[in-house]
């Protein structure tokens, strides 16, 4: 028997012996040419045996996971909020709901630094951290009958920092909200073929939403082949709205016309019926999200694609031109959610757990998906190394930092083209100057010459990843399938990502809605009803009017709105994960499950470590090369009273901005640190309290055993 068993370990042995050494190639070789294909093949490793061993014992062990335990959607079936879902097709809901912009911007900003710091924290984050918090929280929310972070905090820590975890979690979702919208105004300004594309996805999923409500109900398979026919019509047309003389000049929008576009569309789809836009948008996304990256994967393993970013870079030391920041510890900040999520804690809590048709599912669905995002970010990372570093720097940095000034590509339709080609030629020559001289040599034509391949008229102040990551994306996909030129791929890409990011952009909007009502509603009571048409109005003007602010002081920052709003977005990100780790510990000790808080402390204790101390700097530092918030808005405010007469309006105009900016962004900083820290010292009290307590105390629902006929499952909810 003994053999037995030890036998089944072996093929997982090897396959960690296989893991072990492609990541010691990976780390090790220095100065030869490496092969992407070891990144992918020690990353598939590495979650695999994490999934076979780790999330077991946490199942097992650590959680005592009962299969005859019904769940929240069993118990409460009511076929609409609560529905026992098939595991295959709540792990697509689930995964479709986490993955948005962080995964696919977080490790193309964090090329920065090189290949290698990345790839060893987005293995080494999701396995003991990410997917951990993720899969606890789903655990502990389906134990309470699916009860949402903010409620959970309530029940276990108390009413006070309840509030202030609900407070917390709207702040967050405002941030995260303008970092994933900003992200889609930087890869759709001043390009047509982006915007007919991406505006096309509205009709498209307006008509998959009636056509699976009364035309062929259900046909979920149906109605997405369908959908990517048309999205895959709408590429092609794309390139032809573009290159025609009229539609070319009137779908090229400045970043600020795009802007009040999203603004009003996130409005609208907000206050729209789930199953008119957002669901079938989910469809659309998950069948194009899961395909996409796997299709990619297969793509670096036919061609075997050499990485071309160093495995690490000059900029460790914090004087990086994407981002500011040393190694430690802004790396972790600026990943952000392919290792661990905050935002992760808002859907394992009070969304996924209604939906769960089994507890044992929420291994596979928590820990699973989890692992799937950070596959996800590791193919980002590689898409963006397998790109000439000097294109990727020359993409991701801002103009003030090439020291170039745009030219205005909106007037290309006019007679004012041939001068505006002309500045372009000037510009990007400088630009190509100046990023050769920081090591990483590109000529001016190289730059032209892509932007030429992929039908953009520049590729110069695309920062924000999104338009990187589409030309990792093209360079794969046009090589396996030539049929289809560079531009065609390379907007498929940032279709691919739109999607990613409309999706987020639309439940998340939903979802700060229903918070704010609730945070509101303490106050005026008629605001907590979500089936008021009034109080849903004013529930997403506030929430969209105050995401929306951010975008457009993110949008007009001179020194790019990707540099100022990440490090916001990734602190935040993380100290609410932190948040939930710490719950978890709590809850645990309730339980009396105290030998095993190590699984969450762990994690919590290093994210609190890393999000402090990059606070800390972010806020008080008085480096240059770190960007402090604190300190860029003082030393602009300095610049503008010296300055006087010597100043331009517009220069003026561009100082008080960044001025505005940072002021927020630091006022912002302190506030998460506020709210972050009162939970924690609430939490460490409860922490105390129950282990002080000989019996459980946890707030865990009665136990309710599955039916005698079994759970009748859903396969299209």
């Amino acid at each position: 028997m003994n053999n037995n068993k030890l036998l089944k370990h072996i093929p997982w042995m090897i396959l960690g012996i296989i893991g072990a050494f492609c990541l010691g190639v990976v780390a090790l070789r220095r100065g030869e040419h490496v092969s992407a294909l070891w990144i992918i093949v020690a990353s598939v490793a590495v979650y695999l045996v994490a999934y076979r061993y780790y999330s077991l014992y946490i199942a097992t062990k650590v959680m005592k996971l009962d299969a005859t335990r019904a769940t929240p959607a069993v118990v409460n079936n009511d076929g609409l909020n609560y529905v026992p879902t098939n595991k295959n097709v709540l792990f697509g809901h689930h995964f479709a709901a986490i993955a948005g912009a962080g995964p696919l911007v977080g490790p193309v900003l964090a090329a920065q630094v090189g290949y290698l710091p990345g790839t060893l924290w987005l293995l080494a984050g999701v396995v003991l951290a990410g997917a951990v918090q993720d899969f606890m929280v789903l655990f502990i929310s389906s134990r309470r009958n699916g009860s949402s972070l903010g409620e959970i905090v309530k029940e276990e820590m108390g009413r006070v920092p309840g509030t202030i975890a609900l407070f917390g979690c709207f702040l967050i979702m405002i941030i995260i909200l303008a970092v994933l919208a900003l992200i889609v105004v930087k890869a759709l300004a001043e390009s047509p073929w982006g915007v007919f594309t991406v505006c096309s996805t509205v009709p498209i999923a307006l008509f998959m939403g009636i056509y699976m409500r009364y035309i062929r109900p259900g046909r979920v398979g149906e109605v997405s082949v369908i959908g990517i026919i048309m999205l895959i019509a709408a590429i092609w047309f794309g390139g032809v709205v573009a290159a025609d003389p009229y539609w070319g000049p009137a779908l090229t929008f400045k970043d600020t016309t795009i802007t009040y576009a999203l603004i009003g569309y996130a409005f609208i789809s907000a206050l729209l019926p789930v199953w008119l836009i957002l669901a079938p948008r989910d469809y659309l996304a998950t069948f194009l999200k899961i395909g996409v990256i796997v299709g990619l994967a297969i793509g670096i393993v036919i061609l075997n694609p050499e990485l071309k970013m160093p495995a690490v870079t000059q900029y460790i030391d914090g004087s990086g031109p994407v981002w500011k920041g040393t190694l430690f510890p802004f790396l972790f900040i600026t990943i952000a959610c392919g290792a661990v999520s905050g935002f992760h804690a808002l859907i394992s809590s009070g969304t996924t757990p209604k939906l769960l048709a089994n507890e044992t599912d929420a291994r596979f669905i928590g820990y699973g998906a989890m692992l799937m995002e950070s596959f996800v970010a590791v193919m980002a990372l590689v898409a963006a190394s397998i790109i000439e570093p000097g294109l990727y720097f020359a993409m991701n940095t801002p103009p003030a930092a090439l020291g170039i000034t745009m030219p205005d590509l909106h007037n290309l339709g006019t007679a004012e083209a041939p001068m505006i080609m002309e500045s372009l030629k000037e510009v990007t020559t400088h630009a190509a100057a100046t990023v050769s001289s920081w090591g990483f040599v590109i000529s001016p034509d190289q730059i032209l010459q892509t932007a030429k391949d992929i039908g953009e008229p520049s590729v110069l102040n695309r920062a924000g990843g999104a338009p990187t990551l589409a030309v990792g994306i093209a360079h794969v996909f046009h090589q396996i399938i030539p049929a289809a030129d560079m531009g065609f791929w390379y907007h498929f890409g940032i279709l691919f990502e739109a999607l990613f990011i409309l999706t987020a952009l639309d439940a998340g909007t939903r979802s700060g809605r229903f918070m704010l009502q609730d945070l509101l509603g303490n106050f005026v009571p008629f605001l907590k009803k979500t089936d008021s048409l009034i109080a849903g109005i004013i529930g997403t003007a506030g929430c969209v009017g105050l995401w929306g602010y951010l975008l457009y002081q993110g949008v007009v920052d001179p020194l790019g709105g990707v540099k100022s709003l990440w490090p916001l977005f990734g602190i935040s990100n993380q100290m609410l994960a932190a948040v939930a780790l710490v719950l978890g510990t709590v809850v645990l000790i309730k339980m009396k499950r105290t030998k095993y808080i190590w699984v969450t402390v762990i994690p919590a204790v290093w994210l609190l470590l890393c999000t402090t101390w990059a606070l800390g700097l972010k806020l008080f530092s008085d480096n240059p090369r770190l960007e402090g918030f604190l300190f860029l808005a003082k030393e602009y405010k300095k610049r503008i009273a010296e300055g006087g007469a010597d100043l331009t309006a517009q220069q003026i105009s561009n100082m008080n901005h960044i001025v505005v900016n940072n002021y927020t962004n630091a006022g912002l900083s302190i506030l998460f640190f506020v709210v972050v820290y009162s939970i924690i010292i609430y939490g460490i009290k409860a922490a105390i309290k129950a282990s002080k307590n000989p019996e459980r105390s946890d707030k865990e629902t009665p136990y309710v055993p599955v039916p005698e006929g079994g759970v009748k499952v859903s396969s299209t909810h």
